[in-house]
């Protein structure tokens, strides 16, 4: 398997970003231009892929997606289409699809051809870890709004045959390259404060200041001063957001004691009165909250409104605007307060209704107001001094990035950003860094790490190798703090949360644990370790990498990386051995014992040109005895050379000379049996000398260069 070089697409990839286009004649409710991506012509040869990287902003309304193939594939002939020739285009959030993957992924990927229409013409795709594809056609038009898909990066992939490709040969590549041409246009509101796919919602926004704590006020949050430096670096020095319609700070709250813990919690809490917030029945008004640092949860309390008042619901959703029918987390806050806990890093959507109970059951004696207005608070709670969990007694770290001298970009490791651990060492001892605990049987102890911008491409590598029987669990979250109930991706002693194709755990002993993330996603990563509170009598170390390719091909091919068509992200990729296949080389296309067989009889077949050598040396025709030899030795050392027994010269040389003997074997052939006089076919020899060989030097796999022979 190989993956195309962007260079070698001869695609011209462009990128207009649109800030200057904002506000030129558009109104409130009109979409103007913010971003637009082109790709010319773009060549994948069999088992070829690329993928093009698309940046959608938070304020982007839709997005535009053309497509032009020189093949038309129809839903209704999908399964009839070997995997090896189907061509597909793939949308996929934040990491690029796995080019290679196993069979049951692979009936999941085909199966999520959504039968509505290209990603899904009115379905919502925001699904994590599962792409949404569509087969190559002529034209393709498909127009997605923030209410499908949420902003971000996304990855359009391309592939021309899908499964583990066949590579017992390099002779000929089978089939005919596909050419893919594509244009995007991604539109946004004229203003910040219009939102929608049709750009005719508001959202109603203000900045809450942090009270200061001490002197030197810090970042709501932040870890501790000799830990901040590595903790989260894009976004340490940003300021916490909670969206109101007025500038007010109501209260900063710092806790007390908690079964002898010293609980040291810090909140933001902003406030709306009922003079402020009015909602019309029916209507929705959106906010958003800006999670920048780790936090314990935030919660939305309203007040202030009638007793025989409407029910308040409230919407949450991650990182897109919520609905009534799709969201992360809904509640009725005129009666309790809507609590997340551990909520991600990023961008929270809040949307608000009323809903009149009384009169949705046909029992309402008194008149339903049409507005009704009310109180809101949002409160944002962490903890200090490089403490999380429910009473702040877990300890956290920051891990720093070391990169490696590599050919591939972005390998790295990473190691805590304190004096007990050393830049010279991948790896840490993990119990000086555990927390400790004598009210529960089981701790936890967190590592925050940050995968830079453009290396969606590599995969996390983590292990854990200890000189007693391992006992510890460990759990891994995008985005926040994993828990026993919430996490990505889980592994232990005994068991890991094996269903995804994206995560793999390999090689794991009793005092050993080895798990890798493929193309992780960009940005910030925690790992949970789970661990018994008496720790003293192991030593166990950790190494946490940022790798190019898993286990390093097997040792079974070579690691490569490439850049995807926009330029902004490494992806990396193995190329496999003769016998070896598959996304990491692990899966064995041919025993071997039956490359030896192969081998074999590909060599052995070529003793069928003692025949007509034999032949051509009872006749006395020496020059064709001589070609005659001279091509089957020639093809018995090429294809020797091309199952990776012995090449005894290059492999293109050796090419060249069993395509070009070949060709003069067959025209000779004829030559020789033709009823000419000698002088007439001395001369035919020298012009098919010459032909051959500028046939075989410049495409002598090409079907055209045989009829040519044969018309020779």
């Amino acid at each position: 398997m190989r993956a195309p070089m962007a260079a070698a697409a001869a695609a011209a990839v462009v990128l207009v970003m649109g800030a200057g286009l904002t506000g030129c004649g558009a109104q409130e409710g009109e979409e103007v231009v913010v971003a637009s991506y082109g790709q010319g012509r773009l060549w994948l040869k069999p088992y070829d892929w690329t993928y093009l990287r698309v940046e959608l902003p938070p304020s982007f309304s839709s997005v535009t997606m053309d497509f032009a193939t020189d093949m038309d594939i129809q839903r209704e002939q999908m399964k009839g289409i070997p995997r090896s020739e189907l061509a597909i285009i793939c949308l996929m959030n934040s990491n690029p699809q796995i080019p290679d993957i196993s069979e049951s992924y692979l009936d999941s990927l085909l199966s999520n051809f959504l039968p509505s229409g290209p990603f899904g013409n009115g379905n919502i795709i925001n699904q994590s870890n599962l792409a949404q594809c569509i087969p190559f056609q002529k034209n393709t038009t498909v127009v997605l709004t923030n209410d499908q898909i949420s902003p971000g990066v996304w990855y359009i992939g391309y592939f021309h045959g899908i499964g583990p490709a066949r590579t017992q040969s390099k002779m000929i590549s089978r089939g005919k390259a596909r050419l893919v041409s594509t244009h995007i246009t991604v539109r946004g509101c004229p203003t910040s404060a219009i939102w929608g796919p049709y750009c005719n919602q508001t959202v109603e926004m203000i900045g809450c200041s942090q009270p200061s704590i001490d002197n030197n006020s810090r970042n709501l949050l932040d870890l501790n001063t000799e830990r901040r430096n590595s903790w989260y670096p894009r976004e340490h020095n940003r300021r916490i957001n909670i969206l109101s319609q007025r500038n007010q700070l109501a209260e900063k709250e710092v806790g007390s004691n908690v079964t002898a813990l010293v609980r040291m919690e810090n909140s933001v809490t902003c406030s709306i009165s009922n003079n402020s917030l009015c909602i019309r029945q029916g209507d929705m008004k959106f906010y958003f909250l800006d999670v920048v640092n780790l936090a314990l949860q935030f919660e939305i309390t309203a007040a202030n409104f009638g007793v025989i008042g409407p029910s308040l619901i409230c919407y949450l959703r991650y990182n897109a605007f919520p609905q009534r029918d799709l969201h992360d987390y809904s509640g009725d806050i005129s009666h309790d307060p809507l609590v997340v806990k551990s909520p991600n890093i990023g961008r929270w959507y809040i949307a608000i209704e009323t809903v009149n109970k009384t009169q949705m059951n046909n029992t309402a004696s008194k008149p339903v107001l049409d507005t009704m207005c009310f109180s809101l608070k949002w409160q944002l709670t962490g903890c200090l001094n490089g403490k999380t969990g429910t009473n702040c007694s877990w300890e956290v770290y920051g891990l720093q990035r070391v990169p490696r001298r590599s050919p591939i970009p972005f390998e790295s490791y990473y190691i805590p950003s304190n004096e007990r651990a050393s830049l010279e060492d991948s790896h840490f001892y993990l119990e000086q860094f555990l927390s400790n605990s004598s009210h529960e049987q089981f701790a936890w102890t967190y590592f925050f790490l940050d995968v830079a911008q453009g290396s969606a491409g590599a995969l996390i590598h983590v292990q854990l190798k200890s000189d007693k029987e391992l006992n510890y669990e460990l759990y891994s979250k995008y985005g926040g703090l994993p828990s026993n109930d919430i996490w990505d991706y889980y592994a232990s002693r005994t068991s890991s949360s094996n269903g995804s194709v994206f995560f793999s755990l390999q090689n794991s002993t009793n005092s050993d644990l080895d798990l890798s993330i493929f193309y992780a996603k960009e940005g910030t990563w925690c790992f949970g370790v789970k661990h018994p509170t008496d720790t003293t009598n192991s030593q166990t170390y950790m190494s946490v990498s940022l790798q190019g390719c898993h286990r390093n091909c097997n040792q079974k091919g070579v690691c490569h990386s490439s850049v995807d068509e926009s330029g902004l992200t490494f992806y990396s990729f193995c190329t496999c051995d003769r016998d070896h296949g598959g996304f990491d080389c692990s899966d064995e296309l041919v025993s071997p014992n039956g490359h030896i067989w192969q081998s074999v009889f590909l060599i052995a077949s070529n003793a069928a040109a003692i025949l007509p050598a034999f032949w051509a040396l009872r006749q006395k025709a020496f020059a064709e005895w001589i070609l005659y030899t001279s091509s089957g030795i020639s093809s018995a050392l090429y294809h020797s050379c091309d199952v990776g027994t012995w090449c005894i010269l290059s492999f293109r040389v050796l090419q060249f000379l069993d395509f070009w003997l070949s060709f003069m074997a067959v025209v000779g052939t004829f030559i020789c049996m033709a009823t000419i006089d000698e002088a007439s076919k001395r001369a035919m020899h020298t012009a098919v000398f010459i032909l051959t060989a500028l046939l075989a030097a410049t495409g002598a796999t090409s079907k055209k260069i045989y009829m040519l022979a044969l018309a020779n």
